[in-house]
Parts: C-alpha cells; sequence; structure tokens
C-alpha cells in the first residue's frame, strides 16, 4: 500500500494565490536572494524593479528628478512623473499582470512590459506603501507582504504630481542583508548615462550625466590608459562609446531600454561583430577579431519596443528583432557602426592611426605568446587538473547562468588544512575548492606571460575558464579564502593584484570577494555564538555570562569541517572586491605593490595599529 508520499489524487492540485508564488519562487521573479554582497542580489533587483518605472515616466517626457532615500533596511522612491490613475493604484502593485505598459502608445521603449516588477517587491516586503499624487489628490495604499492593511481614502494634495513607493524587504526572504551604497551608486551612475538630462538625488547625493555613455566611459577609466579619445555615436535607437586601452580583455557594458544587461545578448553580440567587421573594411587588412577587440573598452545602448529578456531580471536580451516590422537587431547595429564608424575614421585620420597602431600591438603580442600558451596549456593536461589542484563542483556557471542554482563558487585557499576543512564541508553541487601551493608570485609589473609560465595561475586559468574573457566563466563567485593574519592578508593581497593585473573584468563585474570567517567563539553549556572581530566577542561575552569559553581561531584550519560548514553555507559572510569610480588600476597596483614610496610609509604609520596579546601568569 503506498504511503502519503506516493499518493497523487485531485487533493495533490493546488493553486497558488500571486503573492504565494512570488514568495515560494522568487528566483523566477528576481534572481537570486543574496544578503546584499553581490550586485545582483534581490534587494538591489527589488530597487531596481522600483526605479525602472520611474524611469519609464522620464523617458515618456513627465519628471525630470527621481528622489532616492535609502537607510539601513528601508528604501523609498519618489518621482514626479503622471502619478498612477488613482482608481488603479491596487491593481498596478498588487494585481498580478496588470499595468499601463501593455499598452504601447503609453510606454513604447520601456523597461518592464509584463505587470511583475513592482507586484514582486511588493510580495517580497514585510512592510510596502505607495502613493500616488494625481490632479490635486492624493491615494495611500499599505501592505505586508504583498496584503492590503490599510487603504487610506482619496483625499486632496498640493504636493507635486508624481509616485513614491517605499519598501522594507522582508528579512525572513533575504536574511542578514545590507544594502552596499557602492551598487547603488553604480547603477544610479548608469541610469543618468543613459537618461540625459535625468537628475537622480539618492541620499542628497546628485547624479547627472550630460554626454551620455561618453560620460560612462570616462568614468569608468584613467584618461592616462586611453590609446585614443572615446569615439562617441548615436541616433534616435543606438548610442555606442569605444577606446582602447591597455589592459587586458574587453571591457562591455550594454544596455537595451536603460536597462544593464550584464550578461550581454544580441545587441552586444552584434556590436562585437559590427566592430571587427567595420575595421577589416576600413583598414582593408583581414584582421584576427581577438586583435581587433583586445583592451576594447565600449558601451552600446539599443532602445527598441517590446524587447525579449532570457529572464525576469533582464540581463540578457533575447530579442532577434530591433522593431515590430522585423528588422534585426543584428542589422540594425550592422548598419549603424558601419556607416558612423567609417565615416568617424575617415574624418579622425589620429584616431584610426591610433587604433591601428593597438591592433599590430595586439597582434604582435598574441604571436608572441602563442608558443608559450601552447607548452602552458600542454602542462596544465598533464597536472592533472581535476585531481591535484582542483576538487571541483557539479554545477558550473557557464551552464545556465540564468538560473539561481548555476550560481557557483570556487573557494580559492591555501594549505592542506584549510582546503580540507573547505572540502569536507562545501556543498558539492555548487562549490568547488582550488588549492594554492605556498604564497603565490607578486605579478606586479610582469606581464601576461606568466600566467601560462607560472604553474599554479596556469592551473587556476584552466579552473576558471578564463583564458579568452569571462563570457564562459565556470563560477559566479570567486573567493579568496585565507587566514586572517599577517601571512593570509599577504596572501590575499598577491591575488586581488593578479586579478586585477591580468583579469579587471573578473573585478568590474562583481565576480571576486574575500570570506570572512570567525575569528573568536565564544560558548557556554547551553549557547555558542561566533564572533568576526573584538566588539562581538565583547557582546557574546555580556550575553553568554563569565564563565563563557572563549576560542581564538588562528587559521581556518582550526575550524572543524562541521563548524565550517556553517559559514559557508547560509551565513557566509562575503566582502566584495570593489574598484570605486575613476580608480586606476595601475596606479592602485603601483601604490601597494611597487616599490615602498613615501606616500604608503607615510599611510602605513599614520593607520597603524599595534595589538598586545593580553597574557595571563
Amino acid at each position: 500500500m503506498a504511503g502519503k508520499q506516493g499518493r497523487y489524487n485531485e487533493d495533490s492540485i493546488r493553486s497558488l494565490d500571486w503573492r504565494e508564488h512570488i514568495r515560494m519562487r522568487p528566483g523566477m521573479y528576481i534572481g537570486k536572494l543574496g544578503d546584499g554582497s553581490s550586485p545582483d542580489d534581490g534587494i538591489y533587483v527589488l530597487l531596481k524593479e522600483t526605479i525602472d518605472n520611474s524611469i519609464d515616466e522620464f523617458m515618456m517626457g513627465f519628471g525630470k528628478t527621481i528622489e532616492i532615500t535609502l537607510t539601513e533596511h528601508n528604501a523609498r522612491v519618489r518621482d514626479y512623473g503622471r502619478g498612477i490613475p488613482l482608481g488603479k493604484v491596487y491593481e498596478c502593485v498588487a494585481q498580478i499582470n496588470t499595468g499601463g505598459k501593455y499598452d504601447t502608445e503609453a510606454f513604447k521603449k520601456s523597461i518592464g512590459l509584463n505587470g511583475v516588477g513592482t507586484k514582486a517587491v511588493n510580495a517580497l516586503s514585510e512592510y510596502f506603501k505607495v502613493q500616488s499624487i494625481r490632479d490635486g489628490k492624493v491615494k495611500i495604499q499599505e501592505f505586508e507582504t504583498g496584503h492590503l492593511i490599510k487603504d487610506h481614502k482619496l483625499k486632496k494634495s498640493d504636493e507635486k504630481t508624481g509616485t513614491c513607493i517605499y519598501f522594507r524587504p522582508d528579512k525572513e526572504v533575504f536574511k542578514n542583508y545590507r544594502f552596499l551604497s557602492e551598487f547603488i551608486e553604480n547603477q544610479l551612475w548608469n541610469y543618468v548615462y543613459l537618461n540625459a538630462g535625468l537628475t537622480i538625488v539618492f541620499n542628497k547625493k546628485k547624479f547627472y550625466s550630460k554626454n551620455g555613455l561618453q560620460d560612462l566611459i570616462a568614468r569608468k577609466t584613467d584618461p592616462e590608459n586611453l590609446r585614443y579619445p572615446i569615439i562617441h555615436l548615436k541616433n534616435d535607437e543606438i548610442e555606442i562609446a569605444l577606446t582602447h586601452g591597455s589592459q587586458y580583455g574587453e571591457e562591455y557594458y550594454s544596455f537595451v531600454n536603460g536597462q544593464f544587461t550584464t550578461q550581454g545578448g544580441t545587441h552586444l553580440a552584434a556590436f562585437r561583430e559590427a566592430l571587427v567587421k567595420t575595421v577589416r573594411d576600413f583598414y582593408k587588412k583581414d584582421f584576427d577579431a581577438s586583435d581587433i577587440r583586445a583592451s576594447v573598452i565600449a558601451a552600446v545602448s539599443v532602445r527598441i519596443q517590446e524587447p525579449v529578456f532570457e529572464s525576469q531580471t533582464k540581463t540578457r536580451l533575447g530579442s532577434t528583432h530591433m522593431t515590430p516590422d522585423g528588422k534585426t537587431v543584428r542589422n540594425t547595429i550592422l548598419d549603424f557602426i558601419k556607416q558612423e564608424l567609417d565615416n568617424f575614421l575617415h574624418k579622425n585620420s589620429e584616431t584610426a592611426n591610433a587604433l591601428l597602431k593597438r591592433i599590430t600591438q595586439s597582434e604582435r603580442e598574441r604571436k608572441e605568446m602563442s608558443g608559450i600558451k601552447k607548452l602552458a596549456n600542454q602542462r596544465a593536461k598533464k597536472a592533472n587538473l581535476h585531481n591535484k589542484k582542483l576538487r571541483d563542483c557539479r554545477i558550473h556557471y557557464n551552464d545556465a547562468k540564468n538560473d539561481e542554482r548555476f550560481n557557483t563558487t570556487i573557494f580559492i585557499t591555501e594549505g592542506d588544512s584549510a582546503s580540507g576543512s573547505i572540502t569536507k564541508s562545501r556543498n558539492v553541487q555548487t562549490q568547488a575548492v582550488f588549492s594554492l601551493r605556498g604564497k603565490p608570485l607578486n605579478t606586479f609589473g610582469l606581464t601576461k606571460k606568466v600566467v601560462y609560465q607560472n604553474e599554479e595561475f596556469n592551473l587556476l586559468q584552466h579552473a576558471l575558464n578564463i583564458e579568452n574573457g569571462i563570457d564562459e566563466l565556470r563560477y559566479n563567485n570567486i573567493v579568496i579564502a585565507t587566514d586572517a593574519d599577517v601571512d593570509g592578508m599577504h596572501i590575499r593581497l598577491l591575488m586581488m593584484t593578479f586579478f586585477l593585473q591580468f583579469f579587471p573584468d573578473l573585478v568590474k563585474n562583481g565576480h571576486v570577494y574575500i570570506l570572512e570567517t570567525p575569528l573568536f567563539r565564544v560558548r557556554n553549556k547551553k549557547e555558542t555564538i561566533y564572533c568576526y572581530d573584538e566588539n562581538e566577542k565583547q557582546t557574546a561575552m555580556d550575553k553568554l555570562g563569565k564563565t563563557a569559553e572563549v576560542t581564538r581561531f588562528k587559521g581556518l584550519g582550526e575550524i572543524s569541517p562541521g563548524e565550517f560548514g556553517r559559514f559557508i553555507g547560509e551565513e557566509m559572510r562575503l566582502e566584495p572586491l570593489l574598484l570605486r569610480e575613476n580608480t586606476s588600476i595601475p596606479k592602485l597596483l603601483q601604490y601597494y605593490m611597487g616599490k615602498n614610496t613615501p606616500e604608503r610609509q607615510t599611510f602605513i604609520v599614520e593607520n597603524l595599529h599595534i595589538e598586545k596579546d593580553t597574557v595571563e601568569v
């Protein structure tokens, strides 16, 4: 006789309320949840979905200012657009698949088209409040986890027309979350780059751009690193900004209707193809595509009706058609760049010569490296990567990037004891471990030859699958896991130098993190508390009393696999490696990894903290 688990009948079939469905399957609507340590974590998607509606109002010609106020756990977004029609406020924030964007005359080229975004914010917030000011009146409604708790009566208002959304993400869904202003500010800069004339005020800081994508590239790069002035081309549908630098790899920023498509899509593929074709035709030489795109820094934005994205979070464009009349994205971009870039290069001979010089340099470097690469790849195979250095996981990020399950992690650690603890306690489905042998080489000032000539770096490059860029990156999160002592800090610095010097796009795209592990364990017979700094330790000791036992972890290897599991599971704390706007990577590395300059000596002296061990006699 079948037990309960084997039963399948009419009682097994149930229909979920829209709130239940969003809360039970949030990944379908906002991607991964996270705690705010990654730019694509859910709390930022909630904020983005709210701001997107205000951006759409601006794009339609209503409201030039958006005000955003953020505290530790609360967000408020106020625009000065038309305001939600007062009789349809509830439907727009709490009735699935309802909204004004189905009317393509009202929102011709908007970001969100399926009427889900604001509803997801509502359902995933422990508190949500909407105010619509329109026609001299205001309508206010308050919700908890998507349920209406207070429907205010319509009343007169002398406030400016617009919409105000206030929400507090649900702590039951987003555990231990925190907003990082760096991620939000990057997002806001993108909004103003793509919407010339828009002003965003974030916690009293003003964001504004006059020159669009040209400003974006200018802020993302060091002027001393550019081979020629930024090329800026645009029409009503397409805008591009383009230059070449001296860094390794290709660096792209792509957008659709103001949405930052972090994973690219058909528009970015078309741009890369068009760039190669136009350059070859202009110089009448069959350059290798990799030489043309090496060290490129570019931004591309398209505006299209009814875009098709490959996920609700809209990080990758799937549309093949530019307009309803059937013109393809590819052909539109090819035609635009063929005409506009070709014209620009003919009119600007200095830029054309500088571009040619950069391409021929890349060609020469590639040929010089070809023999080294071949030998290095042979060594990598002989090293038996999967047994010697890498304890791999079963799922990889490049298998299906739009599925939350494929957001996988690789821990880079040093020493047998540390790597052993992580290996034994990891999730073998989604977490891999790469073991370093001693301190890695300081790569500052070296060329990329070292990536192939140094066995550690060559094997790591193969493990990450980044030899030809990060499009096929195997792990979304690259986590440097070292001891919190002087040697561990030095290893962290050396690994960060390696990534910044040779694979900066990994850092710029938010893939590199530092693992935070507890320094102390405070426990009594009833409770155990893990502490990450002295303040947390003192708080724990005050809570557990004088009889509490305090253990100081001197290294990762001292933490048992049973304990370690919680620190790389739901309670994992990751510190993202962030680059602030206008950061020059060469200057940054020169400061920290170059010769001991007077500036660095002064910094060390002024920030020196001496820790003394307390010894009981």
